[in-house]
C-alpha cells in the first residue's frame, strides 16, 4: 500500500455514493478503508447498473482499494464487536438518517468511549439539525434544493438534472476534505481528541455555487437558465460543426478573445465598439455568437480545434466515453489504468486524481464480495478465530 495515507485506518459503514466515494478517495490515497456492510444484503449500490453477467460494475470502481466485512449493527452482539473494532481506526463515515445510530446505542460519546480519536463523519441530505433533518436525500434532491437544477437547461425551457448524481460526487469532495482537515487538526494538536463532522450535501452543493448568494443578497439578482451559454462570458457557447459534431468555445479575458478571433480570421472583432470588453460582448452575445456559429458551420469539429488550438484559443471538442479512451492526453498521463477484478480478469478503471510525486497513491483492487475479507480483517484486528467467526455467521451477526 502506498500513498500519503498510508497508516490511516477508516471504517465505511456507509451506503450508495456520497460518503462511500468519499471513502474511497481516502484509500486511493493510501489509507487502509474497511466497509461495513449489512450481512446478506449489502449496501445497495451492489445493485446499481451497468451490469455484467449480473455484477454491479459501478460498485467496482466506487468500491475499489476497500477491504469488505459484515456487521448487523442492530443487534447487541454486532454492535459489541463493532465497538471492539473501533479503537483500531481513525475515522468512521456513516450515512443513516439522524438519530438512527443512537437508536442502536451507538451514539457520539460511545463512540468516543471506544476510540476518543475517532473522526466521525455524518453525511446526510439536510444535516443533523434542522426542521428537514428527517427527510430522506438523494442527489437530485441535492441538486434542486441547492439552487443547481433550477439555472441547468435552456433559458425558455424547464430546469434540468445533471445525467449523473453530481450531488453526491460533490458532496463526496466535501466530505473527503473535511475527514482531512480534521486529521491534520489533530496531528498539529488544534483538535485535542475526536471531532464529529454534520456534513449536509444541500449545504455542500449550495456551497459551490459560489456568486448566487452574494449577488442576491446585494442585487437582488436571481440566476436563470442559459443553456449552453455562460452568464459571465461571451462568447462562451456550445455550437454545431460542418460534420455535425458539436464544440465549446470559452474565455473571459481580453487576450483569449482575441486568439478566438483570430482562429475564425476575424481579428478586428476585438476593436468593434460592440466587443471590445467582456461586459459589452455579454450585453451583444447573440450577434457576436452570431459571427462566431457562421465560421463553425464551415468548418470540422477537428478543424476548428486544430485552428483554435495553433492561436492560442480556447475550444474544446465534446467527449463521449469512448472518445476519452482514444485520447492521447488521457493516455500519455495514464488517467485510465486496468486493474484486477475477481470476476472480469482486468477491468480500466479512472486513475488515482491527483498525482502524488513523492508518494502516489494507487488502484490495489476493485470492489469486492459481500464479507469477502471477514476472516482476514477480524483475525487480524481482533483474533477471531474460524470458530468464533462461524459462530457469528450462524447468528447472521456477520
Amino acid at each position: 500500500m502506498s500513498g500519503p495515507l498510508r497508516g490511516v485506518r477508516v471504517l465505511d459503514i456507509s451506503t450508495i455514493i456520497a460518503a462511500p466515494f468519499a471513502a474511497t478517495l481516502l484509500a486511493d490515497y493510501g489509507a487502509d478503508v474497511v466497509k461495513v456492510e449489512l450481512p446478506g444484503s449489502g449496501d445497495g449500490l451492489r445493485h446499481f447498473p451497468p451490469h455484467k453477467d449480473g455484477k454491479s460494475l459501478w460498485w467496482k470502481n466506487t468500491n475499489r482499494n476497500k477491504r469488505f466485512v459484515t456487521i448487523d449493527l442492530r443487534k447487541p452482539e454486532g454492535r459489541d464487536l463493532f465497538l471492539s473494532l473501533l479503537p483500531h481506526f481513525d475515522v468512521l463515515l456513516e450515512n443513516f438518517r439522524p438519530g438512527t445510530l443512537d437508536k442502536w446505542g451507538l451514539d457520539k460519546q460511545t463512540l468516543w468511549g471506544a476510540c476518543p480519536r475517532l473522526v466521525i463523519l455524518r453525511a446526510t441530505g439536510f444535516g443533523q439539525t434542522g426542521p428537514y433533518r428527517d427527510r430522506r436525500g438523494f442527489a437530485k434532491v441535492f441538486e434542486a434544493m441547492s439552487g443547481l437544477t433550477y439555472i441547468t437547461g435552456e433559458a425558455d425551457g424547464v430546469p434540468m438534472g445533471t445525467g449523473y448524481p453530481m450531488g453526491d460526487v460533490v458532496g463526496a469532495l466535501f466530505a473527503s476534505t473535511s475527514i482531512l482537515a480534521a486529521l491534520l487538526g489533530m496531528a498539529r494538536g488544534t483538535i485535542g481528541e475526536g471531532e464529529e463532522i454534520d456534513l449536509s450535501l444541500i449545504e455542500a452543493n449550495f456551497r459551490v455555487l459560489d456568486s448566487q448568494t452574494i449577488g442576491y443578497d446585494q442585487l437582488g439578482e436571481i440566476a436563470t437558465r442559459n443553456g449552453n451559454q455562460s452568464y459571465y462570458s461571451a462568447p462562451s457557447n456550445l455550437f454545431p460543426t460542418k460534420d455535425g459534431q458539436f464544440v465549446f468555445l470559452a474565455g473571459s479575458t481580453e487576450p483569449i478573445f482575441r486568439a478566438n478571433s483570430r482562429a475564425i480570421g476575424r481579428p478586428e472583432l476585438g476593436e468593434d465598439p460592440r466587443f471590445e470588453t467582456n461586459a459589452k460582448r455579454i450585453e451583444n452575445r447573440a450577434q457576436i455568437d452570431e459571427i462566431f456559429a457562421g465560421w463553425f458551420l464551415d468548418h470540422t469539429a477537428d478543424e476548428a480545434v486544430e485552428t483554435f488550438t495553433r492561436e492560442g484559443g480556447t475550444l474544446t471538442p465534446i467527449y463521449s466515453i469512448d472518445r476519452i479512451f482514444d485520447d492521447p492526453q488521457y493516455a500519455q498521463r495514464e488517467a485510465i489504468i486496468a486493474v484486477d477484478d475477481e470476476d472480469f480478469g482486468r477491468v480500466k478503471v479512472q486513475n488515482v486524481v491527483p498525482k502524488f510525486t513523492r508518494n502516489p497513491g494507487s488502484v490495489r483492487r476493485t470492489g469486492g464480495k459481500l464479507g469477502a475479507d471477514n476472516a482476514q480483517v477480524f483475525a487480524e484486528l481482533l483474533d477471531l478465530d474460524a470458530g468464533e467467526l462461524e459462530r457469528l455467521a450462524q447468528l447472521k451477526v456477520i
